[in-house]
């Protein structure tokens, strides 16, 4: 299959650049050489992060160890709510501009997404045990996360519910773009309500509340995270796009017989 066929519905008015990374046999050259060792180096940034929080920083003086559960649980929220920002801004460049790898990025972001933010549900209720004395509270900030995290799976069912896959993603789209509104409630629940929830540790605006022997392995450990979720989308991408071509290829053949 020509490697110009899913970027030849891309309208021209969109731009140059827009066409250039269109392209999907230039993102998989451009992809696949990196993917070894983007997972390679994922993989020791987690590993090292993870050792580092659990084995060597000190624990939290009012939490103790039940603390260094933060070390899964906040790179996992952030990595879930980045992923959801990541799938309406490529919902937008679907609905707006037809990017045709925008659909493709879509539909392969979700699982992974989903995949994140239930480890931060899961990491969230084991802490919040020896913490609050139950593993779920309807917490604000617990509560958003939840609907985060049917707002995935529901995007990952529309895709699926539509016999024709463009009303599939065109209605998944829709769907992302309106739950991206959760997200500043996910961010700012804990200062608009009273919460169980403490607010929020590391701020852009506020610096750190913790020891830096606590930040720097958290860091380490949300920099594996990141780079695990970036691999594993684009290794998604560049399989679906494969397989796409594979079945073009095998369709052409049989029309030819």
């Amino acid at each position: 299959m020509n490697e110009n066929v899913l970027s030849s519905s891309l309208p021209a008015k969109t731009g140059g650049w827009l066409h250039y990374f269109a392209n999907p046999g230039r993102f998989l050259r451009f992809v696949q050489p990196i993917l070894p060792w983007a997972a390679g180096v994922s993989l020791i940034l987690t590993v090292a992060g993870l050792v580092w929080g659990y084995q060597f920083a000190p624990a939290d003086w009012e939490q103790g160890d039940a603390a260094r559960i933060m070390y899964v649980h906040v790179p996992a929220a952030w990595v879930a709510m980045s992923g959801y920002a990541m799938l309406a801004v490529c919902s937008l460049f679907s609905i707006v501009w037809r990017h045709p790898l925008a659909d493709i990025a879509a539909e392969e972001i979700g699982p992974v997404g989903a995949g994140f933010t239930f480890v931060c549900l899961v990491s969230g209720s084991l802490w919040g045990k020896p913490m609050w004395g139950a593993y779920w509270v309807w917490d604000a900030r617990l509560t958003s996360v939840l609907i985060l995290f049917f707002l995935y799976l529901g995007h990952i069912a529309l895709i699926r519910a539509f016999d024709n896959k463009a009303h599939g993603y065109r209605a998944a789209a829709i769907l992302a773009l309106a739950g991206a509104i959760n997200l500043p409630i996910i961010v700012y629940s804990v200062q608009w309500w009273n919460t169980l929830h403490q607010g929020n540790t590391i701020s852009i605006s506020g610096g750190a509340k913790i020891y830096m022997t606590m930040l720097y392995p958290l860091l380490v450990c949300t920099l594996g995270f990141y780079l695990s979720f970036l691999t594993m989308v684009c290794a998604r991408i560049a399989a679906a796009i494969c397989e796409r071509k594979t079945a073009s290829a095998l369709l052409a053949a049989a029309e030819r017989e």
